[in-house]
Protein backbone atom coordinates (compact mmCIF):
# COMPACT_ATOMS: atom_id res chain seq x y z
CA UNK A 1 0.00 0.00 0.00
CA UNK A 2 1.49 3.50 -1.72
CA UNK A 3 2.37 5.66 2.02
CA UNK A 4 0.42 8.95 2.45
CA UNK A 5 3.32 12.30 1.78
CA UNK A 6 5.37 12.66 5.15
CA UNK A 7 3.86 15.75 7.03
CA UNK A 8 6.92 17.57 8.31
CA UNK A 9 6.78 18.80 11.87
CA UNK A 10 9.22 20.54 10.31
CA UNK A 11 8.58 24.08 8.69
CA UNK A 12 9.27 25.57 5.85
CA UNK A 13 9.93 29.50 4.75
CA UNK A 14 13.19 29.71 6.11
CA UNK A 15 15.21 33.36 6.03
CA UNK A 16 18.68 33.11 6.03
CA UNK A 17 20.00 37.01 5.40
CA UNK A 18 23.51 35.80 4.39
CA UNK A 19 22.08 33.70 1.68
CA UNK A 20 19.89 36.55 -0.16
CA UNK A 21 22.54 37.23 -2.55
CA UNK A 22 22.88 33.77 -4.31
CA UNK A 23 21.43 33.23 -7.12
CA UNK A 24 19.61 30.27 -6.38
CA UNK A 25 17.56 29.85 -9.72
CA UNK A 26 20.98 29.22 -11.32
CA UNK A 27 21.00 25.45 -10.83
CA UNK A 28 18.38 25.04 -8.20
CA UNK A 29 17.67 21.09 -7.90
CA UNK A 30 14.13 20.18 -6.27
CA UNK A 31 14.59 17.37 -3.92
CA UNK A 32 11.04 15.64 -3.88
CA UNK A 33 10.39 15.27 0.04
CA UNK A 34 8.21 12.29 0.20
CA UNK A 35 10.55 10.26 -1.62
CA UNK A 36 13.76 10.88 0.12
CA UNK A 37 12.99 11.92 3.73
CA UNK A 38 12.19 9.51 6.67
CA UNK A 39 11.43 10.13 9.98
CA UNK A 40 14.09 9.48 12.62
CA UNK A 41 12.73 8.83 16.21
CA UNK A 42 15.69 7.42 17.91
CA UNK A 43 15.57 6.93 21.87
CA UNK A 44 17.51 9.48 23.52
CA UNK A 45 17.93 11.45 20.23
CA UNK A 46 15.82 14.44 19.32
CA UNK A 47 12.95 13.35 16.37
CA UNK A 48 13.72 14.85 13.90
CA UNK A 49 13.19 14.25 9.68
CA UNK A 50 16.44 13.43 7.48
CA UNK A 51 16.34 13.81 3.82
CA UNK A 52 18.98 11.83 1.88
CA UNK A 53 20.54 13.04 -1.52
CA UNK A 54 24.11 12.10 -3.19
CA UNK A 55 26.61 14.48 -5.06
CA UNK A 56 30.04 13.68 -6.05
CA UNK A 57 31.20 16.97 -5.72
CA UNK A 58 32.40 18.74 -2.37
CA UNK A 59 32.18 22.40 -1.46
CA UNK A 60 29.71 24.65 -0.51
CA UNK A 61 25.85 24.00 -0.83
CA UNK A 62 22.76 26.32 -0.35
CA UNK A 63 19.94 24.83 0.85
CA UNK A 64 16.33 26.09 0.75
CA UNK A 65 12.29 24.67 1.20
CA UNK A 66 9.22 24.75 -0.29
CA UNK A 67 6.23 24.14 1.59
CA UNK A 68 3.69 25.23 3.90
CA UNK A 69 4.02 26.25 7.49
CA UNK A 70 0.79 26.36 9.83
CA UNK A 71 -0.25 29.31 11.22
CA UNK A 72 1.58 30.70 14.24
CA UNK A 73 5.63 30.79 15.01
CA UNK A 74 7.85 27.93 14.85
CA UNK A 75 11.68 27.44 15.63
CA UNK A 76 13.19 24.94 13.39
CA UNK A 77 16.92 22.93 12.93
CA UNK A 78 18.70 22.56 10.20
CA UNK A 79 21.71 20.62 10.02
CA UNK A 80 24.05 19.03 7.61
CA UNK A 81 27.76 17.54 8.62
CA UNK A 82 29.15 19.60 11.41
CA UNK A 83 26.96 23.00 10.41
CA UNK A 84 23.66 23.83 12.21
CA UNK A 85 21.17 26.73 11.81
CA UNK A 86 18.52 27.94 13.68
CA UNK A 87 15.26 30.01 12.27
CA UNK A 88 12.22 30.78 13.30
CA UNK A 89 9.42 30.73 10.94
CA UNK A 90 6.62 32.88 10.52
CA UNK A 91 4.26 31.98 7.30
CA UNK A 92 1.89 29.80 6.19
CA UNK A 93 1.28 30.19 2.60
CA UNK A 94 3.51 28.33 0.04
CA UNK A 95 6.88 29.94 -0.60
CA UNK A 96 10.75 29.18 -1.29
CA UNK A 97 13.25 30.42 0.49
CA UNK A 98 17.22 29.34 1.23
CA UNK A 99 17.43 28.17 4.75
CA UNK A 100 21.44 28.89 4.75
CA UNK A 101 24.93 28.26 3.31
CA UNK A 102 26.29 24.82 4.40
CA UNK A 103 29.34 22.78 3.20
CA UNK A 104 29.83 19.36 1.36
CA UNK A 105 33.02 17.80 2.78
CA UNK A 106 33.22 14.54 0.67
CA UNK A 107 31.53 12.78 -1.96
CA UNK A 108 28.88 10.29 -1.29
CA UNK A 109 25.36 10.50 0.06
CA UNK A 110 24.50 13.53 2.29
CA UNK A 111 22.52 13.82 4.85
CA UNK A 112 20.26 16.98 5.80
CA UNK A 113 18.31 16.72 9.01
CA UNK A 114 15.05 19.20 10.20
CA UNK A 115 14.46 19.35 13.73
CA UNK A 116 11.29 21.53 15.21
CA UNK A 117 12.15 23.41 18.10
CA UNK A 118 9.32 25.25 19.17
CA UNK A 119 5.74 26.16 17.54
CA UNK A 120 2.94 27.55 18.54
CA UNK A 121 0.69 26.23 15.90
CA UNK A 122 -0.62 22.08 16.10
CA UNK A 123 2.47 21.09 14.05
CA UNK A 124 5.37 22.56 12.48
CA UNK A 125 4.78 22.19 8.56
CA UNK A 126 4.26 19.81 5.84
CA UNK A 127 6.93 20.62 3.10
CA UNK A 128 7.22 19.57 -0.40
CA UNK A 129 10.78 20.19 -1.35
CA UNK A 130 14.24 20.54 -0.20
CA UNK A 131 16.08 22.30 -2.67
CA UNK A 132 19.85 22.24 -3.13
CA UNK A 133 22.22 24.74 -5.42
CA UNK A 134 25.66 25.88 -5.47
CA UNK A 135 29.09 24.43 -6.69
CA UNK A 136 28.67 21.18 -4.19
CA UNK A 137 25.84 20.82 -6.99
CA UNK A 138 28.00 21.04 -10.13
CA UNK A 139 28.65 17.09 -10.40
CA UNK A 140 26.63 14.10 -10.46
CA UNK A 141 23.31 14.50 -7.72
CA UNK A 142 20.91 11.46 -7.52
CA UNK A 143 18.02 11.12 -5.33
CA UNK A 144 14.55 9.57 -5.97
CA UNK A 145 12.87 11.78 -8.54
CA UNK A 146 9.75 9.60 -8.95
CA UNK A 147 8.24 5.88 -8.06
CA UNK A 148 8.13 7.30 -4.53
CA UNK A 149 7.17 3.82 -2.96
CA UNK A 150 10.03 1.68 -4.75
CA UNK A 151 12.71 4.64 -4.07
CA UNK A 152 11.54 4.30 -0.60
CA UNK A 153 11.70 0.75 -0.53
CA UNK A 154 15.41 1.15 -1.85
CA UNK A 155 17.12 -0.77 -4.58
CA UNK A 156 17.03 -4.80 -4.37
CA UNK A 157 20.03 -7.15 -5.61
CA UNK A 158 20.76 -10.39 -7.03
CA UNK A 159 23.02 -13.06 -6.86
CA UNK A 160 22.46 -14.65 -10.77
CA UNK A 161 24.14 -18.31 -10.27
CA UNK A 162 26.35 -19.66 -13.33
CA UNK A 163 25.47 -23.17 -14.07
CA UNK A 164 28.02 -25.68 -15.20
CA UNK A 165 27.68 -26.87 -18.83
CA UNK A 166 27.92 -30.09 -18.09
CA UNK A 167 24.92 -29.46 -15.69
CA UNK A 168 21.87 -29.97 -17.17
CA UNK A 169 18.04 -30.84 -16.15
CA UNK A 170 18.49 -29.51 -12.65
CA UNK A 171 16.39 -31.32 -10.34
CA UNK A 172 17.63 -30.17 -6.50
CA UNK A 173 18.77 -26.70 -5.87
CA UNK A 174 20.55 -26.24 -2.26
CA UNK A 175 21.89 -23.33 -0.59
CA UNK A 176 22.73 -21.62 2.94
CA UNK A 177 22.13 -18.25 4.42
CA UNK A 178 23.68 -16.18 7.77
CA UNK A 179 22.53 -12.89 8.38
CA UNK A 180 24.99 -11.27 10.84
CA UNK A 181 23.76 -9.70 14.34
CA UNK A 182 21.83 -5.86 13.28
CA UNK A 183 21.00 -7.19 9.82
CA UNK A 184 17.72 -8.58 10.27
CA UNK A 185 15.86 -5.38 9.86
CA UNK A 186 12.42 -5.53 9.46
CA UNK A 187 11.06 -5.35 6.23
CA UNK A 188 14.14 -7.71 4.57
CA UNK A 189 13.44 -10.68 2.25
CA UNK A 190 16.53 -12.77 2.09
CA UNK A 191 15.64 -15.14 -1.10
CA UNK A 192 17.81 -17.71 -1.19
CA UNK A 193 16.42 -20.37 -3.86
CA UNK A 194 14.83 -18.39 -6.58
CA UNK A 195 14.31 -20.12 -9.80
CA UNK A 196 12.23 -18.78 -13.22
CA UNK A 197 8.96 -19.68 -11.67
CA UNK A 198 9.16 -18.89 -8.10
CA UNK A 199 11.11 -17.81 -5.16
CA UNK A 200 12.02 -19.27 -1.80
CA UNK A 201 13.67 -17.31 1.44
CA UNK A 202 12.78 -16.01 4.72
CA UNK A 203 11.86 -12.49 5.59
CA UNK A 204 11.00 -10.03 8.91
CA UNK A 205 7.77 -9.54 8.44
CA UNK A 206 6.85 -7.12 11.89
CA UNK A 207 8.88 -7.29 15.54
CA UNK A 208 7.56 -9.82 16.37
CA UNK A 209 6.97 -12.05 13.15
CA UNK A 210 9.27 -13.77 11.12
CA UNK A 211 8.16 -16.18 8.01
CA UNK A 212 10.16 -18.85 5.96
CA UNK A 213 8.26 -17.71 2.44
CA UNK A 214 7.83 -20.09 -0.98
CA UNK A 215 5.88 -18.74 -4.08
CA UNK A 216 5.56 -19.65 -7.35
CA UNK A 217 4.30 -17.86 -10.51
CA UNK A 218 1.35 -18.48 -12.65
CA UNK A 219 2.02 -18.63 -16.42
CA UNK A 220 -0.89 -16.23 -17.16
CA UNK A 221 0.31 -12.58 -16.52
CA UNK A 222 -1.67 -10.58 -13.72
CA UNK A 223 -0.77 -8.79 -10.39
CA UNK A 224 -4.41 -10.02 -9.65
CA UNK A 225 -4.98 -13.86 -8.69
CA UNK A 226 -8.80 -13.37 -9.58
CA UNK A 227 -8.23 -12.85 -13.46
CA UNK A 228 -6.53 -16.43 -13.49
CA UNK A 229 -8.40 -18.38 -15.63
CA UNK A 230 -8.81 -21.78 -13.95
CA UNK A 231 -6.59 -23.85 -16.27
CA UNK A 232 -3.85 -21.12 -15.31
CA UNK A 233 -3.58 -21.36 -11.39
CA UNK A 234 -0.97 -22.85 -9.25
CA UNK A 235 -2.27 -25.83 -7.82
CA UNK A 236 -1.51 -26.82 -4.29
CA UNK A 237 -0.27 -30.57 -3.67
CA UNK A 238 0.87 -30.30 -0.07
CA UNK A 239 2.04 -28.51 2.65
CA UNK A 240 3.68 -28.74 5.85
CA UNK A 241 2.57 -28.57 9.54
CA UNK A 242 1.32 -24.54 10.60
CA UNK A 243 2.15 -23.64 6.82
CA UNK A 244 -0.28 -21.18 5.18
CA UNK A 245 -1.01 -21.58 1.74
CA UNK A 246 -3.15 -19.54 -1.10
CA UNK A 247 -2.47 -17.16 -3.33
CA UNK A 248 -0.62 -13.89 -4.27
CA UNK A 249 -0.98 -11.04 -6.45
CA UNK A 250 0.38 -7.65 -7.19
CA UNK A 251 3.93 -8.96 -8.66
CA UNK A 252 2.35 -10.94 -10.37
CA UNK A 253 0.22 -13.60 -9.03
CA UNK A 254 0.23 -17.51 -8.23
CA UNK A 255 0.44 -19.73 -5.31
CA UNK A 256 2.16 -18.48 -2.01
CA UNK A 257 2.68 -20.70 1.14
CA UNK A 258 4.68 -19.57 4.71
CA UNK A 259 5.79 -20.87 7.83
CA UNK A 260 5.56 -18.00 10.70
CA UNK A 261 9.12 -18.82 12.10
CA UNK A 262 11.59 -16.98 14.33
CA UNK A 263 14.59 -17.44 12.65
CA UNK A 264 17.74 -15.96 14.38
CA UNK A 265 20.73 -13.68 13.42
CA UNK A 266 23.79 -15.19 13.24
CA UNK A 267 22.33 -18.89 12.83
CA UNK A 268 22.81 -20.35 9.15
CA UNK A 269 19.59 -21.95 7.84
CA UNK A 270 19.53 -24.48 4.89
CA UNK A 271 17.18 -24.50 1.89
CA UNK A 272 16.40 -27.33 -0.78
CA UNK A 273 14.61 -26.83 -3.63
CA UNK A 274 12.86 -29.83 -6.07
CA UNK A 275 11.79 -29.05 -9.49
CA UNK A 276 10.46 -31.40 -12.36
CA UNK A 277 8.38 -32.25 -15.19
CA UNK A 278 5.06 -33.35 -14.15
CA UNK A 279 1.74 -34.89 -15.69
CA UNK A 280 -0.34 -32.86 -18.39
CA UNK A 281 2.52 -30.30 -19.05
CA UNK A 282 2.90 -29.19 -16.02
CA UNK A 283 5.78 -28.71 -13.69
CA UNK A 284 6.06 -30.04 -9.86
CA UNK A 285 8.02 -27.19 -7.58
CA UNK A 286 8.75 -28.53 -3.55
CA UNK A 287 10.11 -26.45 -0.99
CA UNK A 288 12.24 -28.00 2.32
CA UNK A 289 13.58 -26.14 4.83
CA UNK A 290 16.13 -27.46 7.74
CA UNK A 291 15.66 -26.85 11.13
CA UNK A 292 17.98 -26.74 13.61
CA UNK A 293 16.08 -26.92 16.48
CA UNK A 294 14.78 -30.20 15.14
CA UNK A 295 17.96 -31.45 12.89
CA UNK A 296 15.77 -32.58 10.57
CA UNK A 297 14.68 -31.34 6.69
CA UNK A 298 10.63 -30.15 7.03
CA UNK A 299 8.10 -29.54 4.04
CA UNK A 300 6.98 -26.08 3.70
CA UNK A 301 5.07 -26.66 0.40
CA UNK A 302 4.35 -28.14 -2.83
CA UNK A 303 3.14 -26.79 -6.32
CA UNK A 304 2.15 -27.56 -9.84
CA UNK A 305 2.12 -25.38 -12.04
CA UNK A 306 0.41 -26.00 -15.30
CA UNK A 307 0.94 -25.51 -19.05
CA UNK A 308 4.64 -25.87 -17.72
CA UNK A 309 7.26 -28.24 -18.44
CA UNK A 310 10.34 -27.50 -17.28
CA UNK A 311 13.14 -28.53 -14.55
CA UNK A 312 14.54 -25.64 -12.21
CA UNK A 313 16.37 -22.85 -14.62
CA UNK A 314 17.76 -19.39 -14.19
CA UNK A 315 18.31 -19.77 -10.65
CA UNK A 316 19.41 -16.95 -8.28
CA UNK A 317 19.21 -15.26 -4.54
CA UNK A 318 17.98 -11.62 -4.06
CA UNK A 319 17.74 -9.57 -1.38
CA UNK A 320 15.14 -6.52 -1.08
CA UNK A 321 13.65 -4.23 1.36
CA UNK A 322 9.40 -4.34 1.22
CA UNK A 323 8.49 -2.14 3.79
CA UNK A 324 9.48 1.30 2.63
CA UNK A 325 9.34 3.08 6.25
CA UNK A 326 12.85 1.11 6.96
CA UNK A 327 14.18 2.34 3.56
CA UNK A 328 16.85 4.12 5.55
CA UNK A 329 18.52 1.35 7.52
CA UNK A 330 20.69 -0.80 5.97
CA UNK A 331 21.03 -4.62 6.02
CA UNK A 332 23.34 -7.23 4.82
CA UNK A 333 23.13 -10.81 4.38
CA UNK A 334 25.86 -14.08 3.25
CA UNK A 335 24.75 -16.61 0.61
CA UNK A 336 26.93 -19.63 1.18
CA UNK A 337 27.01 -23.74 -0.10
CA UNK A 338 25.00 -23.67 -3.26
CA UNK A 339 24.66 -26.72 -4.86
CA UNK A 340 22.66 -28.13 -7.89
CA UNK A 341 21.72 -31.80 -8.80
CA UNK A 342 20.64 -33.33 -11.75
CA UNK A 343 18.01 -35.87 -12.76
CA UNK A 344 20.68 -38.65 -12.54
CA UNK A 345 21.94 -37.55 -8.92
CA UNK A 346 25.47 -35.50 -9.09
CA UNK A 347 25.63 -32.75 -7.45
CA UNK A 348 27.39 -29.56 -8.84
CA UNK A 349 29.05 -26.80 -6.76
CA UNK A 350 28.02 -23.11 -7.90
CA UNK A 351 30.54 -20.93 -7.49
CA UNK A 352 30.10 -17.74 -10.02
CA UNK A 353 27.50 -15.69 -9.80
CA UNK A 354 26.62 -12.33 -11.65
CA UNK A 355 25.46 -9.44 -9.32
CA UNK A 356 22.46 -7.50 -10.56
CA UNK A 357 20.25 -4.92 -9.62
CA UNK A 358 16.77 -3.73 -10.22
CA UNK A 359 15.43 -0.66 -11.74
CA UNK A 360 15.77 1.63 -8.42
CA UNK A 361 19.03 1.17 -8.94
CA UNK A 362 19.87 1.40 -12.65
CA UNK A 363 18.10 4.54 -12.90
CA UNK A 364 20.07 6.28 -10.06
CA UNK A 365 17.05 6.71 -7.78
CA UNK A 366 19.33 4.68 -4.94
CA UNK A 367 23.02 4.18 -5.13
CA UNK A 368 22.97 2.36 -1.54
CA UNK A 369 23.23 -1.43 -3.12
CA UNK A 370 26.77 -3.73 -2.99
CA UNK A 371 27.48 -6.83 -3.42
CA UNK A 372 30.86 -9.71 -3.22
CA UNK A 373 32.48 -12.31 -1.52
CA UNK A 374 33.41 -12.02 1.82
CA UNK A 375 35.30 -15.14 3.87
CA UNK A 376 34.27 -17.75 1.24
CA UNK A 377 30.96 -16.44 1.05
CA UNK A 378 28.83 -13.88 -1.15
CA UNK A 379 27.16 -11.63 -0.12
CA UNK A 380 24.47 -8.71 -0.40
CA UNK A 381 23.77 -5.65 1.10
CA UNK A 382 21.23 -2.54 0.33
CA UNK A 383 19.63 -0.03 1.84
CA UNK A 384 21.03 2.46 4.56
CA UNK A 385 22.45 5.31 2.16
CA UNK A 386 26.46 3.97 2.52
CA UNK A 387 29.01 4.88 -0.20
CA UNK A 388 30.19 1.39 -1.11
CA UNK A 389 28.96 0.11 -4.49
CA UNK A 390 29.55 -2.74 -6.42
CA UNK A 391 29.31 -2.35 -10.31
CA UNK A 392 25.87 -4.01 -11.72
CA UNK A 393 27.11 -7.09 -13.28
CA UNK A 394 30.18 -7.40 -11.97
CA UNK A 395 31.26 -11.01 -12.23
CA UNK A 396 31.58 -12.94 -8.64
CA UNK A 397 33.75 -16.00 -7.89
CA UNK A 398 33.88 -17.58 -4.64
CA UNK A 399 35.51 -20.38 -3.16
CA UNK A 400 34.76 -24.29 -3.26
CA UNK A 401 33.85 -25.90 -0.06
CA UNK A 402 33.75 -29.66 -0.73
CA UNK A 403 31.02 -29.37 1.80
CA UNK A 404 28.12 -30.52 -0.36
CA UNK A 405 25.32 -31.65 1.16
CA UNK A 406 24.24 -34.74 2.32
CA UNK A 407 20.05 -35.19 1.53
CA UNK A 408 18.18 -38.30 3.01
CA UNK A 409 16.31 -39.26 -0.73
CA UNK A 410 13.08 -40.45 2.01
CA UNK A 411 13.29 -36.52 2.71
CA UNK A 412 11.96 -35.80 -1.04
CA UNK A 413 9.22 -37.96 -0.82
Amino acid sequence: MRNPPLLLTVPLMLLVSNCKSYNFNARMISIPFEGNSWKIDTPGTDEGIRTYFYTDTTGPLFIGLRGKADTGNSTVRITLGDITRTVRIKNNENDTLIAGKFSVKRPGYQTIELQGLKKTGDSFASISEILIGGPATEGKVCFVKDDFYFGRRGPSVHLRYDIPEIASDIALFYSEITIPEGNDVEGSYFMANGFAEGYFGIQVNSPDERRILFSVWSPYKSDNPGEIPDDFKIILLKKGEDVVAGEFGNEGSGGQSYKRYMWKADQTYRFLLKGEPSVNNSSDYTAYFYSPETGKWELIASFRRPKTTSYLKNLYSFLENFIPETGFISRKGFYSNQWICDKNGTWFELLSAKFTADATARKDSRLDYTGGVENGSFFLKNCGFFDERTQINTQLVRSETANGPSIDPGVLQ
